[in-house]
Parts: C-alpha cells; sequence; structure tokens
C-alpha cells in the first residue's frame, strides 16, 4: 500500500481556567483551543510481517523524544492501545498488522502547545485507516492517553471541559493570523499543576458563557479573551522567568491584537487579523536580539 500521511497541527490555548479538582487528583478544566498550521508530520506505512510497530522519529527536535517501544512516546502508547481495542471489539490480530510510522518531529517537546498528544491522536487516525476499522475506536482510546488527545482528534476549534473529555465545538471564529514563540525551555505539565495545588490557586469564578453566534471580528474576540486568562501562566513564569520576557516582546510587536501564553507554557501566542501580519511581526521579532536562540512559527490559524 501507498504510505499514508498526516499532519498534527499545534493545539493553542486561548484561554485555560482551572476550575477545580477531582479526588483522584486529576484538575478539571475550561479552554477555548484552536489549531495553528505549525504541525508534526506523520507517515504511516506497513511493516514486516510479524514485526511489532516501529517508530523512526527525525526532525528538529527528534534527538528530545525517545523511540523505544517500552519508552513513554504517545505514538507507540496510541498504537498499542488502539490496537487492543479493536481485539476487544473482536477484530482479529491478523486484521491489525504492525506499522512504520515516521514523526517528523517540528513542534518543540513539552511546549504547551500538544505536540506529544497531537502526534499520538495524528497516530490514532492513520492506524484507523491503516487497519480500516472505524473511528469511534480512536474516540475511546484517546481519552486513556492524555487530556488534550481527544480534542486533537478533530483538530477542529473547540471548547474543552472536564478533565478534557467534554468537547464542545467552538462558536463561530474570526479568520485570524498567528504567531507562535516557545524561547527554547521545557516545561514539565505535572510540575505546574503541583506548584498550582500547592499554592492553592484554583481561581473561583462564575460559570463562563461563550456566545451562541460566535465572534465576527478579532476585535471581539479579543474583548472576550481580555475577560479570561490563563489560570496556569503565572505559575509557568515562576518556573521559567523567561516566558515573562517573550509575553512582554509579543506587546511590542506592530499590528499585535492579543498575546497570552498557551497551555502549561513555555510556548506563547500572538494574535493578528491575518496570516501575513503576523508573519511581517515574526520577521521583526526575529531580529530581536533575545530571539535569537527562539522557536518561531507564523501563520493561519485553522
Amino acid at each position: 500500500m501507498a504510505p499514508l500521511r498526516d499532519t498534527a497541527h499545534a493545539k493553542i490555548n486561548l484561554f485555560l481556567h482551572v476550575t477545580g479538582r477531582r479526588n483522584d487528583g486529576y484538575h478539571l478544566l475550561d479552554s477555548l483551543a484552536v489549531f495553528a498550521g505549525a504541525g508534526d508530520e506523520l507517515t504511516l506505512s506497513s511493516a514486516d510481517k510479524n514485526a511489532q510497530h516501529n517508530l523512526t522519529i527525525q526532525g528538529p527536535f527528534s534527538t528530545l523524544l525517545s523511540k523505544d517501544e517500552d519508552s513513554d512516546n504517545l505514538v507507540l502508547k496510541a498504537a498499542r492501545a488502539l490496537q487492543a481495542e479493536a481485539q476487544k471489539n473482536g477484530i482479529s490480530l491478523d486484521a491489525l498488522p504492525a506499522a512504520d510510522i515516521i514523526l517528523e518531529k517540528h513542534l518543540p517537546v513539552a511546549s504547551g502547545i500538544g505536540g506529544g498528544s497531537a502526534d499520538a491522536a495524528c497516530a490514532l487516525r492513520l492506524l484507523c485507516q491503516f487497519w480500516h476499522i472505524d473511528l469511534k475506536h480512536a474516540h475511546t482510546v484517546a481519552p486513556t492517553l492524555g487530556a488534550d488527545v481527544p480534542v486533537c482528534l478533530a483538530q477542529q476549534a473547540t471548547r474543552m471541559e472536564g478533565i478534557g473529555e467534554i468537547l464542545t465545538p467552538s462558536p463561530a471564529l474570526p479568520s485570524m493570523g498567528m504567531l507562535l514563540v516557545n524561547p527554547g525551555v521545557s516545561v514539565s505539565t505535572p510540575s505546574i499543576f503541583k506548584r498550582l495545588a500547592i499554592t492553592n490557586g484554583i481561581t473561583k469564578r462564575p460559570p463562563l458563557s461563550l456566545p451562541r453566534d460566535g465572534w465576527n471580528t478579532l476585535e471581539e474576540l479579543v474583548t472576550f479573551l481580555r475577560t479570561t486568562g490563563n489560570d496556569l501562566q503565572a505559575h509557568a513564569i515562576a518556573q521559567e522567568p523567561v516566558i515573562s520576557t517573550v509575553i512582554d516582546l509579543l506587546h511590542t510587536l506592530p499590528g499585535v491584537h492579543f498575546s497570552r501564553m498557551s497551555g502549561s507554557g513555555a510556548t506563547c501566542f500572538a494574535l493578528f487579523k491575518s496570516a501575513s501580519e503576523a508573519q511581517k511581526a515574526s520577521q521583526m521579532l526575529a531580529a530581536h536580539p533575545a530571539s535569537k536562540s527562539w522557536w518561531q512559527w507564523a501563520g493561519p490559524v485553522l
């Protein structure tokens, strides 16, 4: 068969509220997630008969990931979990042959934009195609792999609630461009949530309503976003102060309408009226001495 290809797009949290904590330790969230044109690339093809799933990682951030079968790499976890789920539903192992998967890692690792989760979701989509099985099996498996994996399956603007399993399509969003910047530091999501728990930093808020008809303009969206926040941003800055430097610089760029950190960091985003304006701002930021080692991407919001 011809190789199957797909893109694991970066997930950006326009806002991220921590609304509570369950007895099992999992935090409850409320977030509006969108997807950027930036992403990792996955290619899947048939492996040798009776072989194990094989993962090859390449690309600029490949050295930061493990491809061992016993590692915590989410792509391999996704492949094994989906295979087990399909077998549990009566699909024979012979109909679920092993796959060779190539992951081109273009997104920074542990950066708050769902790279690993997007990779896992992409692997689930490709394996469903490869095995000719219903995508419902991927939807069953996705929540077991991480809070961001369910939303990354569809890669569409979505409101996320609960521990990431309650998904509602976003109201209409305006066309806009985005600049992503990562200052070259990795932030551990568990460490940020641990700090949140230690400081009892859950902000009490009234229920948040999103406009049913959405936002017609970027200005309308930004007005709404200014009533929200990222409850993890201050904790990430305490761990990696350079995040504050990034946000401050983004505020100074021409044409920028809004900037904030995504997820648990350290990647930050800025919103513009168009992809071309975001790209012009990226060129200006690249000339700043502080940004020489930073990862940047500019383009459209999907």
